[in-house]
This record gives structure tokens, sequence and C-alpha cells, in this order.
């Protein structure tokens, strides 16, 4: 059978590797040719190969009531939030949400974290919105199919303010954070997404919550946080766990050259490996070798920043000017230092309280 009338095969197939990753489930659904070829690695392979896979920016982030913001009840708003999936596509600037299964029709957990892995978006953990009680709850969202499913929870019992990084390819990790008695956690653990299956770490050399993850160089970098004494004093030492010897590195004391909150930290992206970067102190800093170096000023619209991503010598950064105020976009050209602010329509400017990106 063909895949297209009338057309050779490898035609079709260009034809398809072109479909916008929303229309997926749609086209997946047309004829069972089309679901095999929209399903099969080869069809990724040649997606991503041509360039004509899309990154997308996925965010944890409340719904706006327009009515509120209109008469100046955003920061009462802003007590109870509502969380929903937005996405914004940087190529094209459109923004969107997500649909949320029926077990998340009261909203996303409050502080869950998400994670990309492939096709698939992992949402992990949080407060139930409802009850407010920890949970150790594992969603997954398919691209393809547009479907949601539930994972195995996370082992351990319910764990908050945890780190979390994926590999991109097929797990998710997760380390420190705090148990329900408020003990900070050295534990960290890995989740096969594909296979459902959760496998523990050895522990962290030390106690970490809100610290934060980062996936690169094949290794899970886990960057400051605090130990139970400390209470929100942060750390600037990190450790690395490398997948090929399942073996954690040395503490590196120094590894930020100031204590602060890890949250901004995030990968250099394409074309930047084994950089990291992170906003700090109004600055986007980069580490490069054993250097942090200041690259820009941080927009003085935005006092505190919510989210950081990079991609193809880009910087995505979402922050607002202070509590219940909306949030606002700004992207960073690496290469020359520029920035330029985002069109965010005005039901995408609520409180963001995680992110991730995911290439489809």
């Amino acid at each position: 059978m063909e895949l297209i009338s009338g057309l050779p095969e490898d035609v079709a197939r260009d034809c398809l590797i072109r479909v916008p990753y929303e229309k997926f489930a749609a086209v997946a659904s047309v004829c069972k040719g089309w679901n095999s070829e929209i399903y099969s690695p080869e069809f990724h392979r040649r997606r991503r190969t041509t360039k004509h896979a899309q990154k997308i920016l996925v965010t944890v982030q409340s719904k706006i009531d327009s009515e509120k913001t209109r008469t100046g009840l955003l920061a009462k708003a802003s007590a109870n939030p509502v969380y929903r999936l937005s996405v914004f596509e940087p190529e094209t600037g459109i923004w969107s949400e997500l649909p949320l299964g029926p077990e998340l029709a009261s909203g996303l957990p409050m502080f869950c974290q998400i994670a990309g892995v492939g096709y698939e978006l992992v949402v992990l953990g949080g407060w139930d919105p409802e009850s407010w009680k920890a949970s150790n709850s594992v969603f997954i969202y398919n691209f393809l199919s547009a479907k949601w499913r539930r994972g195995a929870d996370m082992p351990g019992g319910p764990r908050t303010f945890f780190a979390c990084a994926s590999d991109q390819n097929q797990t998710v990790y997760v380390a420190g954070g705090h148990d329900e008695e408020k003990n900070a956690l050295k534990s960290a653990l890995a989740y096969d997404v594909a296979n459902d299956v959760w496998v523990a770490l050895p522990d962290m050399s030390r106690e970490r919550d809100e610290c934060k993850a980062v996936f690169r160089r094949g290794a899970l970098s886990v960057v400051g946080g605090y130990c139970t004494e400390m209470q929100g004093r942060f750390e600037k030492s990190a450790e690395v766990f490398d997948v090929a010897t399942w073996k954690w590195g040395p503490v590196e004391e120094e590894f930020l050259d100031a204590a602060a909150c890890p949250r901004t930290c995030v990968d250099g992206g394409d074309g930047a490996e084994g950089e990291m970067y992170m906003c700090r102190g109004g600055d986007v800093v980069v580490l490069r070798g054993d250097t942090w170096r200041r690259v820009a000023k941080v927009p003085s619209e935005i006092r505190n920043v919510a989210c950081v991503g990079v991609w193809e010598e880009t910087m995505f950064v979402i922050g607002s000017s202070g509590f219940g105020e909306p949030h606002m976009g700004f992207v960073l050209d690496l290469k020359n230092g520029a920035w330029a602010k985002v069109a965010s329509p005005e039901e995408y400017t609520g409180h963001l309280q995680s992110s991730c990106i995911l290439e489809i």
C-alpha cells in the first residue's frame, strides 16, 4: 500500500516528516500506513536530521482570570492558582495549551516537575491541588497519540522540591528534595519511561533540598541545594553522577562562584556541549571550563526569573517584575547579546513554576 497515492515512498515520507507536532495524532489516525510511519524510529530520526523537528518550551503555568486581571485582583488570585501546561514555539511565536487528562482535571500538582523524553512529557510529584498533600505520582503525555497515561509512582514516598532532569531519549533522573517531615534528602532515582521502571541510584554524598539537576556530557550534574540544618542557605557545591560507571564523582565545593538558588541553571543546548547557563544577580552567566563568565544583563523588566531555556545559540527567559505581576518572555541572541521581547497573550502571563524543552 502506498503511503500517498501516486507518490514514490521517499517523496511521501518527505511530506510526512513536515507534519507539525500538534497534528501527529490526527495524521496517525488516517490509515495503518501513516500510523506505522509516524510511530517508527526512522520517522523521528529523519525528522531531526532534516531539521524538521520542532523545539518547544513547555511550562507549568497558572491560569489567568482575565476579569480579575482587569479589576486589579491578580495578586489576590495568585494565592490559589490553578496550573496548566503552556507551550511556546520559538520559531512561530505561537502559544498554546496542552489538554490535561481526567486525573488532572483539577489542574496540575503544585510544585510538580516536568521533563521531556523523546516524544513524551513526564509530570512528576508536586502537591495535590485540592488536598495540598505531597504526591509521588507520575503522569505521561504522549505527543504522538495526544493521550495521557499513569506511570509508576516514584519509590520512597512523596518528595518535594527535588531536582529533575532528562537525557532526552529514555531516562528521567530525580535527586534530592525533602520528605514529608521536611528532611532534606540525598537519595536519587532513575526512571525508564518506555519500560515504566524506577531504579535507585547510589545516594549523593550529602542532602540537597531545592537543588537543580542538569544532564550534560552524558552525566547528571546536581547543583546547589542545602541540608536540613541549613534551611534555605544554599551551597555553592555540586556533584556529578556518571551514567556509564554508575558512580558519583567527588563533590565540587566551589562549583558556583557565589551561593545562590540554582533553579535557573540549564545546559547549553545545541552547539554548546558542556556549557551551563544561569541567571544570577541580574546577570546571565555561563560556565565554560571551570569559570563562570558574564554574558549579558537580564532585561530590567524582569526582577524575578522563573524560567530559562537554551537552544541553538538562543536563550529564552521568562520572569516578572514582582509578586503577582504578569510574567513576560525575552529571547537573547547569545552571539551578539541582543534581547528581543516575546509577544505573550494575556492568558499566558501567569505565574510559572517549572519548564523543559522538547525536540519533537
